[in-house]
């Protein structure tokens, strides 16, 4: 008796267990990205260049209900307090992000009518390039050769300490008539709309900021060596694009005392 029970207790021990299938969860997809707003393509328009600077601004004020419905529909009122130009080179596209508090949100994106030069920062008087980097508007000129301009406070300090000390260039615009010199061109349409947008902050006392980056894909471009003097510069432009893409709050930026950008 007592072998027969050892026996059926050690077959009982011997008996493969059940097969489970794990558990697993349903993948979630996640959320697609907003739509990007349609791009404001630059026009035909073109405004006399014999008007006075009151009549140039007096064009410009015209577009409020463009811009004002363009803010509406972003869900944000105008005039904004904070306004944010972002603007890609490679792309040929220049954002314009808005908000009263918290996160901006994007109002449109405009065609860049011209731009001269190639990918990289400006270095010298006479290169023809586009800055690269983290500017303000700190001019408005109603009466300039190309309708509206508004100028971009390139050199800064990152600039002057790698640019060239004695002719680093200047007056670089964000302007109309669709021609450039190392200027951000728009058609005169646009820049009408944009310097309804900045000239609302500024009578507010506050300030434009404006981002330059080569383009939208920054790591891709580091990634493709295909410039590779730049990459260490870029490495910090790309680290302000990308906080500023998480968070949609515009970054602190500092410059070191080697001229290097630090995100804060």
């Amino acid at each position: 008796m007592m072998i027969a029970i050892l026996a059926f207790a050690c077959s009982v021990a011997a008996e493969e267990p059940a097969s489970v299938t794990p558990f697993m969860p349903t993948p979630v997809e996640a959320p697609a990205p907003p739509p990007r707003p349609a791009i404001r393509e630059p026009t035909d328009y073109h405004a006399s260049r014999a008007l006075s600077g009151s009549a140039r601004t007096a064009l410009s004020a015209k577009r409020k209900p463009t811009v004002e419905a363009l803010f509406s529909a972003a869900g944000v009122t105008f005039p904004p307090q904070s306004v944010l130009l972002r603007v890609f080179k490679a792309q040929g596209e220049l954002e314009v992000w808005a908000g009263n508090a918290g996160p901006l949100a994007q109002i449109a994106t405009w065609g860049i009518c011209a731009q001269s030069g190639e990918l990289g920062p400006k270095r010298y008087e006479g290169d023809q390039q586009v800055p690269e980097g983290f500017y303000t508007i700190d001019l408005f000129n109603p009466v300039s050769d190309y309708h509206l301009s508004m100028r971009v406070s390139y050199p800064n300090a990152a600039d002057r300490h790698f640019s060239d000390p004695k002719r680093p260039g200047g007056a670089i615009m964000i302007h109309g008539s669709c021609v450039s010199i190392g200027c951000l061109a728009m058609s005169d349409e646009r820049i009408e709309e944009l310097w309804q947008i900045a000239s609302a902050v500024r009578e507010q006392k506050r300030t434009v900021q404006v981002h330059i980056f080569p383009s939208r894909d920054m790591p891709k471009l580091i990634a493709s060596n295909e410039f590779p003097q730049h990459n260490a510069f870029w490495e910090t432009l790309a680290a302000g694009e990308a906080k500023f893409r998480e968070t949609r709050v515009i970054p602190t930026i500092k410059v070191s005392s080697a001229g290097v950008y630090e995100v804060k």
